[in-house]
């Protein structure tokens, strides 16, 4: 291809990219400051209920902290002063979740478990959903096939919190195997000690597989799709010609015909752990940026709220961009629009 028409295409993507994360973020800064409610009310009370010497909030009180906050003025106002700080100074604002704690503190404390529960929990599930999708695909006559697809079915139409409540009531309440809540034990300090990872991997255990066991049955469902699509290609026939071996087939033509769509579903897919599994992490108390994401919407905290739905809009879209740039890289004919 001509340098030019990449140059073209590479910068309509970065343009496309760009407008496409200041729309959406735009929309959802508006649409949170409509939320009704009063968060410097629920401020002040919380101040006051902590110190017997603060009085009633006076109006002067009330305009320092919406100062303070970045909640003066009109929401054109408000809107410009906060991408404003987070462009120039990378401050989303304090917190009311920790007041005064920034708003980044909170969330880049709470990003490293999201990223660490979600991210192995999505890369488990494609490499399962990849192997077992495309066994059921390429034996998709066989009773076992039909019975793990209709399993496939069922656990993908369940919600991930429904699987974590079954979870929590065998293998916590009745078997008590495993703990509750939190993401390591109470008793141990944070740091890189085996104590500590073997208590994380612990209480990470429950709230993965119940996003493992929903996640896989739709790789599963997907995979096998594609491969059975697969299996009448003419070049399969060919294969078949040869001589090659079954296992041969399956493996060099049938599952790396099926791993590219895949792979950009799982590009995807890693794009969107940031958002946190909302009702998982709250359910177990796992300090991530859904239980955060939650916390924050409870007491209309602002600038925490919009912190993570501007790393959550930034991640989706960068997945996607790097998908859009490397993908043309594999097959020209995305360039081309062939």
């Amino acid at each position: 291809m001509h340098k030019g028409a990449v140059r073209r295409y590479v910068l309509r993507r970065l343009a496309i990219y760009f407008l496409t994360i200041f729309g959406s973020f735009t929309i959802a800064f508006v649409f949170f400051h409509l939320i009704p409610g009063d968060p410097i009310g629920a401020l002040l009370t919380s101040l006051q209920s902590r110190s017997a010497y603060l009085s009633q909030a006076s109006q002067e009180m009330v305009d320092h902290y919406k100062e303070f906050l970045g909640l003066g003025g009109s929401l054109p106002e408000q809107y410009i002063r906060y991408i404003s700080n987070v462009l120039l100074r990378f401050d989303f604002g304090p917190s009311l979740v920790a007041f005064p704690t920034p708003s980044q503190e909170l969330i880049f404390r709470a990003l490293p478990w999201t990223i660490g529960l979600l991210g192995l929990s999505v890369i488990i599930s494609w490499i399962l959903g990849i192997i077992v999708g495309g066994i059921v695909g390429w034996l998709r006559t066989s009773r076992a096939s039909g019975t793990l697809t209709l399993l496939a079915i069922a656990f993908s139409q369940i919600p991930q919190y429904i699987v974590a409540l079954m979870l929590l009531f065998i293998f916590a309440f009745t078997l008590a195997w495993l703990p509750v809540r939190n993401a390591y034990p109470a008793n141990i300090t944070p740091g890189l000690t085996i104590e500590f990872v073997l208590g994380v991997i612990r209480h990470g255990l429950l709230p993965a597989f119940a996003i493992v066991l929903v996640s896989v049955s739709g790789w599963i469902l997907s995979t096998r799709s594609l491969v059975v699509s697969i299996l009448g290609e003419d070049y399969l026939l060919y294969a078949q010609a040869k001589g090659l071996s079954k296992r041969n087939i399956f493996i060099q033509y049938v599952l790396r015909n099926a791993l590219l769509p895949q792979l950009t579903a799982l590009a995807i897919s890693l794009g969107f752990i940031v958002n946190g599994a909302l009702l998982v992490e709250t359910l177990f108390n796992y300090p991530g940026l859904g239980s955060l994401l939650v916390t924050a919407v409870g007491i209309l905290d602002f600038n925490t709220i919009q912190g993570i739905v501007l790393i959550s809009i930034f991640s989706v879209l960068t997945a996607n961009l790097v998908l859009d740039l490397a993908l043309p890289l594999v097959d020209p004919r995305i360039r081309t629009g062939a």
